[in-house]
């Protein structure tokens, strides 16, 4: 069995975190997966699980717990996948321990921060759909393909223009792009499963849809890290 935890405050009243409900409900039979509150002692304990989804809703109630779950998926090589909230505090946790910007923030959690790495979005994306695609060789352009696609958003920050360059520099490639939001999605090429999303893929599910690529490219990773057998495959998106 391929345990996933899904990590974040769930909250019922949240369109997003129904979605990952419906999507965890559609879970193929090897993978289950568990919501860990990040102000929950099992938040520093997600080493047995053999993926880890960031979840959305920010600002989380122990932004540090996150942080620090972010870091140790990315350094065990153990696989992780955020989505909004998530792929924004990857971003910050990559700049601060990688990048070299010790002092990286998430202008959300500081307003006033010096070297905020994740900003306001110059338009706000707050229940829109965009077009979404994928840059070519790059993992995410080979689980999505590389023709444009719709991706719902819930946000209103991301990855600041003026620390890009320093990322990538640092080894964090850019996997999809937007027009309003920019960067859309980051991975880490020779991590077994790094990759975060600004873009929500698991809204499909609420209207019954399969499985989003994303999520089953996710899956697969948590499986073999788990060894359990696969069944039937989920079909394409």
């Amino acid at each position: 069995m391929a345990d996933i935890a899904l990590l974040g405050d769930r909250d019922a009243t949240l369109i997003t975190h129904r979605a990952v409900d419906a999507v965890v409900e559609r879970f193929p039979s090897w993978a289950r997966g568990s919501w860990i509150a990040t102000d929950s002692p099992d938040a520093a304990q997600l080493d047995d699980y053999h993926g880890v989804w960031v979840a959305p809703g920010t600002p989380y109630r122990d932004d540090q717990a996150v942080y620090a779950a972010i870091r140790r998926r990315r350094e065990r090589r153990a696989p992780i996948l955020g989505t909004c909230g998530g792929f924004q505090y990857m971003v910050v946790e990559y700049a601060r321990h990688v990048a070299g910007l010790s002092d990286a923030a998430h202008a959300e959690a500081d307003p006033t921060a010096h070297t905020a790495v994740v900003a306001p979005l110059a338009c706000r994306l707050v229940g829109e759909e965009r077009a979404v695609w994928c840059v070519p060789g790059t993992r995410l352009a080979e689980i999505c393909g590389v023709e444009p696609f719709t991706g719902f958003h819930l946000c209103g920050f991301g990855v600041a223009d003026g620390y890009l360059e320093r990322l990538t520099s640092a080894g964090l490639v850019v996997g999809a792009r937007g027009e309003d939001a920019g960067v859309e999605g980051i991975e880490l090429p020779e991590h077994p499963f790094y990759v975060a999303t600004l873009f929500q893929p698991q809204m499909a599910a609420l209207r019954g849809a399969r499985l989003h690529p994303l999520i089953d490219a996710f899956l697969s990773a948590a499986r073999a890290m788990s060894g359990a057998p696969a069944d039937v495959p989920s079909a394409a998106w």
